[in-house]
């Protein structure tokens, strides 16, 4: 049914919607006349001049409405006082839509908004008033005619053939998706339309407008524009996820689970662009929110595809110490922090850490240990392992590698004098407990140093070989590992632990004084414990001949004699180790061969 209208006088949010043109096509409405103000003119060319584009959006408008004036035989005309630069600059505050309400009073005229509080403000006044509100009705836009199923993202650069990312994280294809080339006049009316729809629905946010580049949330779009002259060329770069997956898809292992449900206090989600990040974060807070827990969400721009009960913020609308003190108030158990990029951000991460509020932060990095380097700049040693106690590195969509961090005081690794003891920062491989890397102080810089892996010494296998034969008498299968001159692990099967460190501690600290070392009494995983390899022995010329399985060729072998350790030896590669017969070894063992004493081998 069309609505018919004597003067229609249209304000600045309206005409950004680009509404108007589009109710007088479908014959929506009919008019006689159709009034803009001067003020509208004024706002939508600041706007432009600062290189916004929905000041572009809303001159064009106006362009088409002129247009349509002689076809749909209305008049159009320009009233009103130009404002000044203060009613310009405090247009926000209501200056400028105080003057359209003015004009539309004097001149009789239906005001046409898409702001509810200028509709209220009318109303009160007495004034004949329409409103068009955001709605959910979601129109198809030509950016979308570039997207299939399989689409990851969409690149446009005029004089150029369009081209997309085909595939999924990690194994994807770049592919034209025609032979003719974008001109500059068909993106900018794809730029115009991406604000038009933008502006009209719901779940449609501009959520960065610069000169030269604006910043889109559509739907599942996030969409990137750039123009003259901050690019060379007019370009849009479109992203949208593909799969949405739950935790259980990433077929994690109980022990990374049991830390990301009982104890997620400082996790970083790491990984290089477009490998997933952001679709594990989201699967993470509907993982939360599924066990009623109250998740929230810091973002720019906000591209986590998550249900109504989880609240998203746009760091973008408001301010670091608005988002601070906003959490800190709501008391969420969650929070994800999508896309850290600035140091305001990660020292709002980091404050917020230290007020107890359990954070997953999401960065760039090529590799997981870079995350934590964006933070070494930032903040103090002492405080990274309290802000920081996970980091998930993601790759081709999967669960890469995990990271722990503790703090300890020792001497660091490749250091020798007892009184170069300092504060080092631990990075541990979560599921081996291997120590990767070391950071500590040196000099006046903060460093991270890889602890590279090096062949246990005579003297270190022995001394492991030591306290193996120790703590057998409380099980057979025992695995020590010496990390340096003051401390030692010792991997054992979980029924045994208790019974080795006794109770309230009395067995370990016995044993640790007999040793004279630090000793933690771990469990031992599959694949950890000592290999047993299958062998012959045999004496040979002037040599006693160990022959091994081929598989461990050039591995250490440590050699038992009745259940106590005798030497070390590295197999050759056909996996053979030879003793002279005339030597203290070679005499043991051939009395060991003659007699049948038990001989045990071990693999490193």
């Amino acid at each position: 049914m069309t609505e018919r209208i004597d003067k229609l006088l249209p304000d600045t949010s309206i005409i950004i919607e680009g509404l108007i043109s589009e109710k007088i096509k479908k014959k929506d409405i009919k008019v006689n006349e159709i009034i803009i103000h001067e003020a509208v003119l004024a706002e939508l060319e600041h706007q432009a001049n600062l290189g916004k584009a929905i000041g572009y959006v809303g001159l064009d408008e106006i362009t088409e409405i002129k247009k349509l004036s002689s076809e749909f035989g209305f008049q159009i005309k320009f009233m009103g006082k130009r404002p000044n630069a203060a009613e310009i600059k405090y247009s926000s505050m209501g200056e400028v839509d105080s003057l359209i309400r003015d004009l539309a009073w004097e001149e009789e005229a239906t005001l046409f908004t898409a702001d509810k509080v200028q509709k209220k403000v009318a109303e009160a006044k007495g004034m004949k008033v329409l409103l068009i509100e955001k709605t959910d009705v979601k129109k198809k836009i030509r950016l979308e005619s570039f997207f299939d199923k399989n689409t990851m993202s969409v690149h446009l650069r005029e004089n150029n053939k369009p081209y997309a990312k085909i595939g999924v994280p990690g194994k994807w294809d770049f592919k034209p998706l025609r032979t003719k080339v974008l001109s500059r006049e068909e993106i900018e009316e794809m730029n115009k339309e991406i604000i038009e729809e933008t502006k009209s629905r719901n779940d449609g946010f501009i959520e960065i407008s610069r000169r030269g580049s604006t910043i889109i949330q559509l739907g599942n779009y996030r969409i990137v524009v750039t123009k003259p002259p901050f690019s060379d060329g007019w370009e849009i770069t479109a992203v949208r996820p593909i799969r949405v997956l739950k935790l259980e898809d990433y077929k994690l292992n109980k022990k990374l689970l049991d830390r990301l449900n009982e104890k997620a206090d400082g996790v970083l989600i790491a990984g290089a662009p477009g490998m997933g990040k952001s679709t594990f974060s989201s699967a993470l807070a509907e993982n939360y929110a599924s066990k009623n827990k109250i998740v929230k969400t810091v973002e720019a721009p906000r591209d986590l595809q998550l249900g109504d009960n989880i609240t998203q913020y746009a760091i973008s609308y408001g301010s670091s110490q608005e988002i601070h003190d906003i959490l800190l108030l709501s008391r969420p158990d969650h929070v994800i922090f999508d896309e850290m990029r600035n140091t305001s951000d990660f020292m709002l991460f980091a404050d917020l850490r230290l007020a107890g509020i359990g954070f997953l932060g999401v960065v760039h990095a090529t590799n997981p240990v870079d995350s934590i380097q964006r933070f070494m700049s930032r903040l103090e040693l002492g405080v990274i392992p309290q802000i920081i106690d996970t980091v998930i590195f993601i790759k081709d969509g999967k669960v890469n590698k995990v990271l722990s961090l503790e703090m300890s005081v020792k001497v660091p690794s490749g250091m020798i004098e007892a009184d170069l003891a300092r504060p080092v920062v631990e990075v541990r491989d979560f599921d081996t407990n291997k120590l990767e890397f070391e950071i500590y102080s040196y000099g006046e810089q903060t460093i991270i140093v890889p602890v590279k892996k090096q062949e246990m010494s005579a003297a270190k296998r022995l001394a492991s070989a030591t306290i193996e034969q120790t703590f057998s008498k409380y099980g057979t299968n025992v695995k020590a590992e010496i990390l340096d001159e003051y401390k030692a692990v010792v991997y054992v099967p979980k029924e045994d632990i208790a019974k080795i460190i006794g109770k309230q501690g009395r067995n370990i600290d016995q044993i640790e004084k007999e040793i004279g070392i630090k000793i933690d009494v771990e469990e031992l995983e599959e694949g950890k414990e000592n290999k047993t390899p299958s062998f012959k022995v045999y004496e040979k010329n002037k040599f006693v001949v160990f022959e091994i399985e081929k598989k461990h060729g050039g591995k250490n072998i440590d050699v038992y004699l009745g259940g106590n350790y005798l030497f070390s030896a590295t197999s050759s590669k056909n996996g053979e180790i030879r003793v002279h017969k005339k030597s203290k070894l070679g005499r043991a063992l051939v009395e060991a061969i003659d007699f049948k004493k038990e001989i045990e081998l071990k693999v490193n």
